[in-house]
């Protein structure tokens, strides 16, 4: 096959899978179970051994025909897979709150060591066990570095669903989550060095694998030193580029220099990626650098998982053997979990209920774990079978933490032996007008936070959710919709509502300013203009079904009422009250009553799941407030969705170019027909 085959074919399986993933995706998320799972499974769905080794006309293996070698995909699309991990543990480290690390070293560290240590164990005499190997077989070294590796996203999710985020056990379990996500790339390096000892025909003693240990150590930790030592010359230097885009993709670069020069090393590509974030993550281009980037990532991350998916032999997960491997491997990773991390919780002043919550919390894996899979995979150490019952260990513990961390936070009682402070939780709610309000105030609230010395760490489950932690405070910051939520303790809530209120004034002082320097009822006078873009895919949002030609509304909130409920009959709207509200809170703010005898009322709102029009004429006309003081005859109403994206205010500029011309209005509010009305607004 040349060059332009394998480019071609290369550019069809990468379009197939964006498409796949983003469905997968959002199926599972429906049903309450993380997008990566969905995927996982679409990947798996139409890799080489489902519907993408089905043999079709132009493609004779399929469209994705198994690879050569230990992979199941063409070395070509695992390089992106492999350019997609570098950018996922990037991130990774340029998310990890360094502060906080150091801040709860202690309690983080015997949790996470704990919890390390027992999975590794455990994984290595599970795999010694079932594969009939000695205990330092590489196979069985992999098996252990694989069942340490946590995902905490899921449980960060159900402690705040449960309000417990702020509790002994949910401070406790995020803290030990980032000591466990280093610890783990540390024990990562150190298996792989004695991975190649071995495979190199090197035999086992302490001295060499100590002497492993202490390269990998040495080089993790001198690394990741002199990047935080360096990381505001690193961060001066790439700002020298001025352009955010620029110093953001450069950043990646360094990122990805770093990776190749720890594989040339011996180890892992993705230790350099994250030593490269991490050391990154406290300059002020930190945030920056994640938005930019954030556009790659969301290119890059899916692919990866659907890869990983796809190296999945289905018929070899389904078998006995296979499916008896991955159980008892499961069994192992959740039980050692639970054990590893609740033990030392003992000795930190948990009881038994607060150490089996914070073992349960450390159960689900994740990005890590495949990631380390796909090395195992690729290097020969993993082979097809070993690899099925890695990912069914990884889908099984993901789908297992949710019921058993809920079940154990729902047992009564506190976690701690005795009191640390007032440990009751409650919840703070501020309700805003919108979604845009709601984001703007918990945006300045979280930089006041930081600003007060707080740890701010936004959790990468779902955009809306934040920690904030200072000593033994904990705040958890929640966006829902139009509401800001905020769950503490008693003891902190009073802070909490000094600190709201000082950002909702100086909020509010700013936008006293905005309005004596701007005056929105003179640009009103500017939005009808003949000029504008009328774009006929725009203005066929006008149906016939919905247009009258005589409203019978005498006032301005009869005319919207008969509007919306046009719309209501015509089966656009899933909650008529609702849209009906909304439009008039719209016209609060100030009225659409616009000139030459024309009113657009509009809004959005949840009430609605598309863009929907109304039409109406009053030739009589009707008070609406205009700007010329004039009754207006002709009524378009708007209402769009509130939470999706759609050309809302571009259909009102549109129509308003229509419109602007004296003749069509005319025309439109004299015309004889429905038909006619709506080929002269549609400009046909």
């Amino acid at each position: 096959m040349n060059v332009n085959e394998l480019m071609s074919e290369l550019v069809l399986q990468i379009g197939i899978i964006l498409f796949a993933v983003r469905l997968g995706g959002r199926l599972v998320k429906k049903a309450g179970i993380p997008s990566v799972l969905g995927e996982l499974l679409a990947g798996t769905l139409i890799g080489p051994y489902a519907l993408g080794g089905i043999a079709l006309p132009g493609f004779p293996y399929g469209i994705f025909p198994l690879g050569e070698g230990s992979l199941a995909v063409s070395t070509e699309l695992y390089a992106f897979a492999t350019v997609a991990s570098i950018i996922l543990l990037f991130m990774s480290g340029l998310e990890t709150d360094l502060g906080l690390f150091l801040r709860y070293s202690v309690a983080g560290g015997l949790i996470g060591i704990g919890g390390a240590l027992l999975s590794f164990s455990a994984g290595v005499f599970c795999g010694a066990a079932l594969l009939d190997a000695p205990f330092m077989d590489s196979r069985c070294l992999f098996l252990g570095i694989l069942s340490t590796a946590t995902s905490v996203g899921i449980t960060a999710r159900i402690l705040s669903e449960q309000k417990k985020m702020d509790s002994p056990e949910g401070v406790t379990i995020l803290a030990a989550a980032v000591f466990d996500d280093v610890l783990g790339i540390i024990m990562l390096a150190v298996v792989l060095g004695i991975v190649v000892l071995l495979s190199g025909g090197g035999g086992f003693s302490a001295p060499a694998i100590l002497g492993i240990a202490g390269k990998v150590f040495g080089i993790w930790l001198g690394f990741t030193v002199l990047g935080l030592v360096l990381s505001k010359q690193l961060a001066a230097f790439l700002k020298i580029f001025k352009n955010s885009f620029d110093f953001s993709v450069l950043a990646l670069g360094v990122a990805l220099i770093l990776a190749g020069f720890f594989e040339k090393q011996g180890l892992a590509m993705i230790i350099g990626a994250y030593i490269t974030g991490l050391s990154l993550s406290k300059t002020d281009i930190a945030a920056v650098m994640q938005e930019r980037i954030h556009g790659l990532y969301e290119f890059f991350v899916p692919l990866f998982f659907a890869v990983m998916g796809m190296m999945v032999n289905v018929r070899e997960i389904l078998s006995a053997p296979a499916l008896i491997f991955g159980i008892v491997y499961t069994l192992a990773a959740i039980l050692s979990k639970i054990a590893g991390c609740g033990g030392p919780a003992l000795l930190l002043g948990f009881n038994g209920k607060g150490a089996l919550r914070i073992g349960a919390g450390m159960v689900p894996r994740g990005e890590v774990a495949l990631i380390i899979a796909g090395i195992g995979l690729a290097s020969g150490v993993l082979d097809n079978r070993l690899f099925s019952a890695v990912i069914l260990m990884t889908l099984l513990t993901t789908l297992a933490a949710p019921p058993l961390l809920n079940a154990v936070l729902k047992i009564p009682g506190q976690g701690t032996r005795k009191s640390l402070k007032d440990e009751d939780s409650v919840q703070a709610a501020w309700e805003f007008e919108s979604d845009e309000i709601t984001g703007l105030v918990t945006d300045l609230l979280l930089k006041e936070l930081r600003d007060e010395g707080f740890y701010v760490q936004m959790m990468h489950i779902e955009e809306g959710l934040s920690q904030a932690r200072k000593d033994d405070i904990a705040l958890s910051i929640i966006e829902e919709g139009s509401s800001m939520l905020i769950q503490t303790s008693k003891t902190d809530m009073p802070f909490v509502r000094n600190v709201v209120y000082e950002v909702i004034l100086g909020l509010s002082d700013t936008i006293q300013k905005l309005k004596a320097s701007s005056d929105p009822a003179a640009m009103r006078k500017d939005l009808l203009d003949k000029d504008g873009r009328a774009s006929r895919d725009l203005l066929s949002l006008i149906e016939p079904e919905l247009l009258s030609l005589e409203l019978k509304g005498e006032t301005k909130e009869a005319v919207i009422t008969e509007l919306v409920d046009m719309l209501a009959a015509g089966g656009k709207l899933l909650d008529r009250d609702q849209a009906l509200t909304a439009v008039f809170e719209r016209e609060k703010v100030m009225s659409t009553g616009m000139e030459h005898g024309i009113a657009l009322p509009h809004g959005k709102t949840g009430g609605i799941a598309d863009i929907a029009v109304a039409v109406g004429i009053k030739k009589q006309g009707v008070d609406f407030d205009s700007m010329d003081g004039q009754p207006s005859r002709l009524f378009i109403l708007v209402v769009s969705p509130q939470k999706t994206t759609g050309p809302h205010v571009q259909f009102l500029a549109a129509i308003g170019a229509v419109l602007k011309d004296e003749a069509v209005r005319e025309a439109v509010i004299n015309a004889a027909s429905v038909k006619e009305a709506v080929s002269l607004l549609r400009k046909k």
